[in-house]
């Protein structure tokens, strides 16, 4: 299972790489929406995206429309990971593609209730 964290925070890719990783995931990152589109020409399919909302430039709402445009990501699961915590915000998030939520901060024990409600 391979899997891809974007997050500007090194901080919290590495949280999230560590809890992934016990998972099972073969863990990729991206520092911004960029680098998470290059990595995604790159590696070909992946089978689940972790998205902060908040990065400079692209912010991680425009990078998952991006991503549910593109048919080859049709089956990629993804996972807003956040501190936007406004109800619309949610739901505009899983309108536009997004499967689950997690608002930061998060236990291990909340990612791992996301990844088994998505079939891991």
């Amino acid at each position: 299972m391979r899997s891809l964290v974007v997050d500007d925070s090194s901080t919290m890719r590495a949280v999230l790489r560590m809890i992934l990783r016990k998972k099972g995931f073969d863990v990729h990152e991206a520092n911004n929406a960029a680098e998470a589109i290059r990595a995604l020409e790159t590696l070909g399919p992946i089978d689940l995206m972790l998205l902060d909302w908040n990065m400079p430039e692209m912010n991680g709402f425009e990078l998952l429309c991006s991503v549910r445009r593109d048919k080859a990501h049709a089956n990629t699961k993804i996972i807003m990971v956040t501190t936007e915590t406004a109800l619309d915000e949610m739901t505009r998030a899983l309108e536009a593609g997004a499967n689950e939520y997690i608002m930061k901060p998060f236990t291990p024990e909340v990612v791992a209730d996301k990844l088994r409600m998505l079939g891991w």
